[in-house]
Order: C-alpha cells, then sequence, then structure tokens
C-alpha cells in the first residue's frame, strides 16, 4: 500500500477496540496503559480534537487531546467527569505502532493536532513526556516545565511539557483533511 493509504480521521464508536488493542500494546508492563473507559471518556471531553490514523483499513496509530487547565494533567486511574473550558489543549496520548514508527506518520499526526488546534483557537498545548520521549518532544519544539509535579504511575523520568499554537497558515495543504 502507498503513502496514500494513510488517513487521519475522528474517532468513531468502531474504533474503540482498535485503539484499546493499539494501547495495551503500547504501555504493556508499565502503568500507563487505562481501561477502555478512561480513553473514551478523553475524547468525549473533546472528538474534534482526537483523532485515528489508519494505513488502508488498520488502525495504525491515534492521538487523544482534550482541553486541560494548563500546568495539570488527567489522572491514568479514572475517567474523565469534567470538560474544561481552556486556551490550553492536552495532548494526553499519541501512539503510532511499533512496526509503523520512524516513517514520519506519528509526525503527520501531531501536525495535524497542531493544525487543528490552532482553528480551534487554543493557545498551548501541553504534554507529558515519558519513557524518555522528552528529547523527541523538545525537538519539536516542546518545552519542559519541571516545576510540575507529577504522580508516580506517569514513570520517574515523566515531564510535563508545552507549546505554543501557532495561528493557522493561509493556504495550508489539505492532505490532512478529515473526513
Amino acid at each position: 500500500m502507498g503513502h496514500d493509504a494513510l488517513r487521519i480521521r475522528r474517532i468513531v464508536e468502531d474504533d474503540w477496540s482498535g485503539i484499546t488493542e493499539l494501547e495495551a500494546r503500547t504501555y504493556t508492563g508499565s502503568a500507563l496503559s487505562e481501561e477502555q473507559e478512561a480513553l473514551k471518556s478523553r475524547a468525549r471531553a473533546s472528538p474534534e480534537t482526537c483523532f485515528l490514523l489508519e494505513h488502508g483499513r488498520r488502525t495504525v496509530g491515534y492521538v487523544l487531546a482534550l482541553p486541560y487547565p494548563f500546568r495539570r494533567y488527567p489522572d491514568l486511574g479514572r475517567a474523565e467527569d469534567t470538560v474544561f473550558r481552556s486556551a490550553n489543549l492536552h495532548l494526553h496520548d499519541c501512539v503510532v505502532a511499533e512496526e509503523f514508527r520512524r516513517r514520519g506518520w506519528g509526525t503527520r499526526l501531531i501536525d495535524h493536532l497542531s493544525a487543528t488546534a490552532g482553528s480551534r483557537s487554543y493557545e498551548r498545548i501541553s504534554l507529558i513526556a515519558v519513557g524518555g520521549s522528552d528529547t523527541f518532544w523538545s525537538a519539536r519544539g516542546y518545552a519542559p516545565h519541571t516545576e510540575v509535579g507529577l504522580p508516580p504511575g506517569y514513570g520517574e523520568d515523566a515531564v510535563y511539557m508545552s507549546m505554543a499554537v501557532s495561528s493557522p497558515a493561509r493556504g495550508a495543504s489539505r492532505k490532512n483533511e478529515v473526513s
């Protein structure tokens, strides 16, 4: 299958078994894996900022992002029961299946989220870098906020990070348009 078979779209109900399976494979052996209901609750909080990455008809990645107060973050042990009104968009989870990494697909997913955040007037995107991924996020413009304390469930090397959102560029490419 060619690169044309790659598609980013909003998450629908039928996607959750694939998302849950991919999340479990990614976080096996860590305290980061969440129950399906917790994952769904994050998407319900902001369906317009949660996306599935498909290659052909296969789920190969996803991103869950929701409005959350700056310097705060979701509790991994519970589902969301509050939808915050915030200028900060928290990138809660971004996963690409291991066999599809290092192809630039995660960057496409992140770029799509960033463009969506800009078009929806978010001012910042925050995240918690886990598993030593802070260098990956730093290379994409995210800065650490070491003053933000994190619970042990995110891992010893977890770092809260954020980046200012750019306003949408005129005439931007529509290759990642949501269908």
